[in-house]
């Protein structure tokens, strides 16, 4: 008995097909049962079909860098003001360029769009500015005491001695016309850490010298008086004065700055130049105090910007209110000025009455406040929930027209066949939901309307393998063979095609995904999820069912509404092959 020849068996389990359903089922239930653990059992849908926000960013060229506004500067920037959206929990915003000038940000619904729009609008530099003056804002002109003039109270009035300069006026006092103690202004913040082996030791060594003097000191200089005159008309409580303040200086310049500590008041301050800018610092965040259960900002500096606050700190340490404030100055307006009380390097902690939200935001700002380009926000758009389920409903009713369509058209043209593709498509439309709906807490997917658009195209293309599988083994009845042979035989020849046609699909979804931003995005990551999941399903699923479908009576015996009929398909009778007998030559005459 000659041995059989060896070569692959026939795919898609014609001996086990229930293997290959088995191994489907344990993955849908898998999957279900994952959706509900998680708690997420829809999907998450995006700004355009759930109602959101959407900030256009406009890069603005700087005083002095004409050529600023470059691709390598805008990605920087997308990165740090998608990490400083992120930082407030909104994982599944967008961020991305739109031409060569313009950001476009998407914040879905759910989040604190007020906030976050503050502080993506907030894209200036950040400076570390050491505090001259600060006084409650206001319209009213400086005392003759001259508590409003720049040099602060570290200078001596005439016939006043130097001790009682020193002492910080209108401690006691109320009004505008009077200077709020550094507890008043800053809500008590003070910065403090545990020194390091390159902190300098508090001690006698620490005296101030000459050239640590107020007077002697850059931050400490009379300001001029331009300067002067701009902080005695400065009215912080007007919003147009506000935003202008501190606008378009120099990091060598003093300002006049604006500064909200306490909702509903307002501080104005002379600043000094500043001596620490946000690129310097490494890490921040908003944690609790163990020992004190209290909220705090702790800062965590690079190894340059260390140096620089070193030196910052060790001056400021050793001046009186006001004047031993820092102030961290974004966009012109003053985020916080905390006062100093050691000298320190890498690590220092801001104290004060902080609470959870504004620990937080004062972290995040720290942490993404050095951006590379200056921005204008251009347009605040927002989507409602109302006009995203309308659009969300249109999708929905396109999809049902789209699938209407399809088995309308496969029950007419393969009848019982059809049953086959239906539970195909269920299946795969099973996979599609449940993965898309674990992949928004996983990756932050967010199913938006060209996603929608891309699920109802997947339709067709899934629609489509069956079709050309049903097509093949069709063509094999047609030349004669029965329908068991003829689905084996099939198989080899649709797999072919369906994988090169998948492949196809699956290109083209990689390429536009990858040299596409924004939504078409969504439309591109939905069409190669489903196209991969179109192979899964031909080969677990549709394979082995017609495999099963083709032992039973209703599909083996051809009939007519079984989309196998012989007759119906124009079969020809089997060919056999016949041998010929030549028959025997006539001897030729002579």
């Amino acid at each position: 008995m000659a041995a059989p020849k060896k070569g692959r068996g026939p795919s898609g389990g014609q001996g086990r097909p229930g293997r290959a359903l088995a191994l489907i089922l344990i993955a849908m239930v898998a999957l279900t049962g994952g959706l509900f653990l998680s708690g997420h059992t829809t999907p998450r849908l995006g700004i355009d079909l759930a109602g959101g926000t959407s900030i256009t960013l406009e890069a603005q060229n700087q005083p002095g860098k004409p050529n600023a506004i470059n691709k390598t500067n805008m990605d920087t920037a997308v990165g740090i003001i998608e990490r400083r959206v992120n930082g407030l929990g909104v994982s599944e915003a967008e961020v991305q360029t739109q031409g060569s000038k313009n950001i476009i940000v998407n914040i879905p619904k759910g989040t604190n769009s007020k906030q976050a729009q503050e502080q993506v609008g907030t894209t200036a530099q950040l400076y570390f500015r050491p505090v001259l003056t600060v006084q409650a804002s206001g319209p009213a002109e400086p005392t003759p005491s001259g508590s409003a003039t720049p040099s602060g109270s570290a200078t001596p009035k005439p016939g006043e001695s130097a001790e009682g300069a020193d002492k910080p006026k209108g401690e006691e006092a109320t009004g505008s016309e009077a200077t709020p103690s550094a507890s008043a202004t800053t809500q008590g913040r003070a910065v403090t850490g545990a020194l390091t082996k390159d902190d300098p030791t508090p001690g006698a060594s620490d005296k101030p010298k000459p050239s640590d003097s107020p007077e002697a000191s850059p931050s400490a200089d009379p300001a001029t008086a331009k300067l002067q005159e701009e902080f005695a008309k400065l009215d912080c409580t007007d919003p147009k004065q506000r935003s202008e303040a501190g606008q378009n200086a120099k990091p060598t310049d003093s300002i006049v700055a604006c500064g909200s500590n306490v909702p509903g008041s307002y501080e104005k301050y002379v600043l000094g130049p500043a001596e620490v800018s946000g690129s310097d610092v490494d890490d921040a965040k908003g944690a609790i105090e163990q020992q004190t259960g209290e909220w705090i900002v702790s800062m965590e500096f690079t190894s340059a910007g260390a140096k620089k606050f070193q030196t910052i700190t060790s001056r400021l340490s050793q001046q009186q209110p006001p004047m031993n404030q820092f102030a961290i100055v974004l966009d012109g307006e003053v985020v916080s000025a905390p006062s100093v009380r050691t000298a320190l390097s890498k690590n220092a902690q801001i104290s004060g009455s902080f609470d959870q939200q504004s620990a937080e935001d004062l972290g995040n700002i720290l942490s993404y406040g050095a951006l590379p380009l200056t921005f204008e926000e251009v347009s605040v758009t927002t989507v409602t929930a109302a006009l995203g389920s309308e659009q969300l409903k249109g999708g929905l009713i396109a999809g049902a027209i789209g699938l209407a369509l399809v088995v309308i058209y496969l029950v007419v043209y393969y009848r019982g066949l059809a049953f086959i593709a239906l539970l195909s498509l269920l299946v795969s439309g099973v996979l599609t939901y449940t993965i898309m709906a674990l992949l928004g807490p996983a990756i932050g997917f967010a199913l938006n309307l060209p996603a929608v658009c891309g699920a109802i195209v997947a339709i067709g293309i899934t629609a489509d393998s069956f079709i050309v599988y049903f097509e093949r083994v069709r063509d094999e009845i047609r030349e004669g063979r029965t329908l068991r042979p003829a689905i084996e035989r099939a198989w080899p020849r649709a797999r072919r095609t369906i994988l090169v046609s998948d492949f196809v699909s699956f290109l083209a979804a990689a390429v536009l995904f990858i040299v596409t931003v924004g939504k078409v995005q969504g439309f591109a990551f939905t069409l190669g999820l489903t196209t991969l999941l179109d192979v899964v399903v031909v080969f677990l699923f549709t394979k082995p069912l017609m495999t099963l479908m083709g032992r039973t009576k209703f599909f083996s015996k051809g009939g007519p509404w079984s989309g196998l009929d012989p007759k119906r398909l124009g079969a020809q009778p089997p060919l056999r092959r016949s041998r010929r007998v030549n028959a025997p030559t006539e001897p030729k005459e002579a």
